[in-house]
């Protein structure tokens, strides 16, 4: 198991809200976490369970309805929380980048990639027009393509050119921490098997930290050194990649892994039955327990908080806080 010291990134108490007619509706809702120097963290979770906003919040890059609404996120001892807008343009792409979901709609379809590239270049580096574009050739070069077809338009690259394009972007300058929003999404398998590998080459090679987003558990197990799980806006379970799928602690990351397949066992596939919470409203207690198959009376009147299990290896269940107990902790 890699052991990580310097903590790059801290998020504590991260509250996210949409704008409603009834108020704000907290898509992140109190989130804590740590990302360490080169370090490939994940978040996973269903679709709809607030794991692209906490990321976009980063940047402060959310939709025009969303507000941060409480918690700091401290990068390289900055709290980025209420910067200027000054202020944070010369982090963005700098110093933390990001590899939007959907290539296919990410590049600009009137200005040729290299172009595009280059343009990040020169807005953060201060560089000369030559230089930028031939700094974009070697990222051309860097993630697997041909320098040359850097004068060419989005449209004449196929999905899974586009895609490392976009990580050629998103290396320009040198940042020290990269975000992945479901990054393969949209490619077939193989492909995504390509730039999953071509991703972690680089991380490795650029001593990158790096945050993957997906609800894909393939995804996060090929690529990451740690996972969050995300559940209606909150963290429900936070351990090393290995002890979230061979022990997974909460009952809702055990009905992901459960749903994963796997080439090692041979286990029937199951489904999660139900669908994540209207977060207008969300359940009292435990937001899973509506979904849950082993809930007890706590799980519907009280919210868990995360308590540490093991080294490292964290959940949000009030099944285990009734083991502790029994056990006599």
């Amino acid at each position: 198991m890699r052991r990580f010291s310097l903590g790059l990134l801290d998020i504590e108490k991260l509250q996210v809200g949409y704008v409603s007619k009834n108020g704000y509706v907290k898509a992140v809702d109190g989130i804590d976490l740590k990302i360490a120097e080169g370090e490939v963290f994940g978040l996973a979770g269903e679709s709809g369970c607030g794991k692209t906003t906490a990321m976009l919040s980063i940047m402060q890059l959310l939709p025009p309805a969303g507000r941060i609404l409480g918690g700091r996120i401290i990068f390289d001892d900055m709290d980025l929380v209420g910067l200027s807008d000054a202020a944070l343009r010369k982090i963005r792409w700098k110093r933390i980048s990001m590899v939007f979901q959907g290539a296919m709609n990410a590049l600009n379809p009137v200005y040729n990639v290299g172009s595009q590239i280059a343009e990040a270049i020169m807005l953060h580096e201060k560089s000369s027009r030559r230089d930028a574009f031939r700094r974009a050739r070697d990222l051309l070069e860097l993630v697997g393509l041909d320098p040359s077809r850097g004068s060419d338009y989005p449209h004449q690259f196929s999905g899974g050119m586009r895609q490392r394009a976009i990580i050629a972007m998103a290396l320009a300058c040198n940042p020290r921490l990269v975000i992945a929003d479901e990054p393969v999404t949209a490619l077939d398998v193989i492909v995504q098997d390509q730039i999953l590998k071509l991703m972690k080459q680089l991380q490795e090679k650029l001593h990158l930290s790096m945050i993957l987003i997906s609800h894909d558990l393939s995804v996060i197990a090929q690529t990451c050194d740690s996972v969050a799980i995300m559940y209606a806006g909150k963290i429900v379970e936070h351990a090393d990649i290995i002890s979230i799928f061979e022990k997974p602690l909460h009952p809702y990351t055990q009905a992901l892994v459960k749903a994963f397949p796997s080439v090692r066992a041979t286990r029937k596939l199951t489904v999660i039955p139900g669908s994540p919470p209207d977060l207008t409203s969300p359940p009292t207690g435990c937001r899973f327990h509506p979904r849950c198959p082993v809930k007890i009376d706590a799980c519907m009147q009280e919210e868990p908080q995360l308590i540490r299990v093991e080294e490292e290896h964290y959940a949000a269940c009030h099944l285990l806080r009734a083991e502790r107990k029994s056990d006599g902790d």
